[in-house]
């Protein structure tokens, strides 16, 4: 028996999920919105995107997970979170991606973005790691998740895992510009020229942080975009087959039922 779907944003959830990744999204690009010196309001978005993550995870466990689903989002975030570390984060070098990208591919986009989310914070608690950019860190995670509902359902064979390689360097890169967008307003001070200028035009900023971005994170986007396209074609024919076998057979959301044997 195959389950159509384990979890899927509709209705409050839905409106959540709409309403916190805004607020989120504010979050990452509140230094080309402030046009004008207004006493440090990025603290207001520093501080909504953990309140947000937090609404939001509250909003989805009301949603009706059985048992085997839950268990399967325990498993494969507790497996992406003991992967990420493996790399040491060196050179952008963290293979989590492939899991979570064909995870999302086979159990749904919805799916995904929980898995993206709670993996991320995992991986923060296992690694002592915790700080307000988990949240951005997780929402980021949670994205790349959801993203993978724009590759067409139909695709299969050759064409599917080059989608999904596909994907997975694009999600690469938006992993990278985000991490560079929560930072870049904090790391380099006030006065150098690829620093965040409060009150300056928006097309200054944008200038400084495309700048920022080339110059400080090509060493690391690119290995990891090669290093999630190259797992994602290693693995993703048995990595895909086992995961369908499992979504068919386990029959997730299925009610379970008690039929009563009478002896002869």
């Amino acid at each position: 028996m195959k389950t159509a779907g384990i979890f899927s944003f509709k209705g409050a959830s839905l409106i959540a999920l709409l309403a916190t990744s805004a607020i989120s999204a504010l979050g990452f690009l509140w230094p080309f919105l402030i046009s004008e010196k207004q006493g440090h309001p990025q603290w207001i978005f520093l501080l909504a995107t953990p309140c947000a993550l937090l609404l939001l995870m509250i909003s989805a466990s009301n949603k009706e997970l059985d048992s085997k689903s839950i268990a399967l989002l325990a498993v494969l975030s507790a497996l992406i979170a003991a992967l990420r570390p493996m790399g040491t984060g060196a050179v952008g070098i963290e293979p989590m991606w492939f899991v979570l990208i064909l995870a999302a591919r086979v159990f749904g986009a919805s799916f995904g973005f929980l898995l993206g989310t709670i993996s991320m914070f995992l991986s923060a608690l296992l690694t002592g790691g915790l700080g307000p950019w988990v949240a951005y860190q997780s929402f980021a995670a949670g994205w790349i998740g959801l993203g993978v509902a724009l590759i067409p359902k139909g695709l299969r064979g050759k064409s599917e895992v080059f989608a999904l390689a596909l994907y997975g360097v694009a999600a690469a890169g938006f992993f990278g510009i985000a991490m560079d967008l929560q930072f870049w307003p904090w790391t380099l001070g006030s006065d150098t020229q690829l620093s965040y200028v409060a009150g300056a035009a928006l097309s200054t900023n944008f200038s400084h942080f495309i700048s920022y971005h080339f110059l400080s994170a090509m060493a690391w986007d690119i290995p990891r975009a090669i290093f999630t396209a190259s797992l994602i074609v290693m693995t993703a024919k048995p990595v895909l087959h086992t995961l369908r076998r499992a979504h068919t057979r386990a029959a997730f959301m299925t009610p379970i039922e008690f039929i009563e044997r009478v002896k002869a």
